[in-house]
């Protein structure tokens, strides 16, 4: 399986980072390795700014290539959520030298993903809510509803370059509030009222 993540795919995200509303999706790759499932995050000794993004997560179903956008919604069928973990300083140091970001996204662990639910769970996939706690409190909130790309628009665009195949994930973009992660942080990630992750940061 491979993770493909959508970046910038909500316009107060692109703003806080200070990086424009893109015109096409952006994406970015993380491998088999990166994914974490219901295990702590373990800070790795390479960055001193790892920040957390929530983002829902798409479950691909079939193999797809080319994919027409009458049938796009036929790819996927689980939703769920996931933390894309970013070496903040990393990809900062990458994007002033026009470099890739794989080093700051693609990090072993550094994709948490929960348990998906069947996409019949959800009334509109494009009216769900989820947020980030961070100790507690909440540091991230949205609403796919604000999305800038589709999960459909996603699934089109991507299989103009990458098949995909049954298993893939869909990382499809973070809202605004991302922010820094400590050790000793305790994290929880929430799709409307029901809590669908959580770890800690050693």
């Amino acid at each position: 399986m491979k993770i493909i993540a959508i970046g910038r795919n909500y316009t107060e995200h692109a703003h806080e980072l200070h990086n424009p509303v893109p015109e096409k999706p952006v994406i970015f790759l993380k491998p088999d390795t990166a994914l974490l499932k219901n295990r702590d995050f373990y800070y790795p000794d390479f960055s001193q700014n790892i920040h957390h993004e929530i983002e829902i997560v798409l479950g691909i179903c079939k193999e797809g290539k080319h994919i027409s956008r009458k049938f796009a919604h036929t790819y996927y069928d689980a939703i769920g959520l996931g933390i894309d973990f970013t070496a903040r300083d990393i990809q900062q140091q990458h994007k002033e030298q026009s470099l890739p970001w794989e080093l700051a996204k693609a990090f072993d662990g550094s994709a948490p993903v929960s348990t998906l639910l069947p996409k019949d769970t959800f009334d509109d996939p494009y009216a769900i809510d989820f947020s980030l706690t961070k100790n507690g409190e909440v540091v991230q909130r949205g609403n796919t509803k604000d999305l800038i790309f589709s999960f459909e628009d996603i699934l089109v665009f991507v299989s103009q370059y990458i098949t995909l195949r049954k298993g893939d994930l869909i990382f499809t973009g973070t809202p605004a509030g991302v922010g820094s992660v400590a050790v000793g942080d305790y994290l929880e990630g929430f799709i409307g009222e029901q809590r669908m992750l959580h770890l800690h940061v050693k």
